[in-house]
């Protein structure tokens, strides 16, 4: 059952890869968040409840809902639609991303321990290498938000590989990072980018006080 749902996020970060509506980059942060949750509640079970606890109120209601529901609202508030690369088509995005994948299978073997399992590991440098991806080759700061969310679910990831111990305190750290870091960016989409509409990174050159 988690292979099934591992295998399944990977497809997502695949699509992500090749997707060009920012509906579907904020479908695309709602499906992994969910998928997240699953994988925590099927992997961690065997862990302090309280931490059972945190961690299912992070994945579903902070990865599944809240995040997913900030995004659509920036999507109706600013009215972007499309995204624009930089140059680069989808097929050679596409191509990037599985050469991403190829990297990631071939350094989760060749690190191989048997304190880290190699499935986690794997799935999570390549969301890390996903999101930098989303990051460099896409202009608008929605999708490098976006990229942002994914490499942040690389590391949720990677903490599930070193097992079912998963400190409390640096749950908590990571989860008001991204929390700040989405509050602003839709605090910048909402105030700057509905009255300038125009939310390329190479815009803000333009934004003066």
């Amino acid at each position: 059952m988690i292979l099934s749902l591992v295998i399944l996020y990977v497809v997502s970060l695949v699509y992500l890869a090749i997707a060009e509506r920012f509906r579907n980059l904020a479908s695309i942060v709602m499906l992994q968040g969910g998928l997240l949750f699953a994988v925590a509640m099927l992997r961690l079970h065997a862990i302090a409840p309280l931490e059972l606890i945190f961690i299912a109120l992070e994945t579903l209601c902070f990865k599944a809902i809240l995040v997913p529901a900030i995004l659509f609202a920036v999507i109706r508030r600013t009215k972007i639609n499309r995204v624009r690369t930089s140059g680069t088509s989808q097929f050679h995005a596409l191509l990037l991303s599985l050469a991403a994948l190829a990297a990631s299978i071939s350094i989760t073997y060749y690190v191989a321990d048997p304190t880290v399992d190699p499935v986690f590991f794997g799935v999570a440098l390549y969301s890390l290498l996903s999101g930098l991806i989303l990051i460099v080759l896409r202009s608008r700061l929605f999708s490098h938000l976006v990229g942002f969310l994914v490499i942040e679910n690389g590391v949720f990831l990677f903490s599930t590989a070193i097992g079912v111990e998963m400190p409390f305190l640096i749950n908590m750290a990571i989860l008001l990072d991204i929390l700040m870091s989405v509050l602003m960016l839709s605090i910048f989409f909402t105030k700057i980018d509905g009255k300038i509409h125009a939310d390329d990174a190479d815009a803000l050159t333009n934004v003066k006080d």
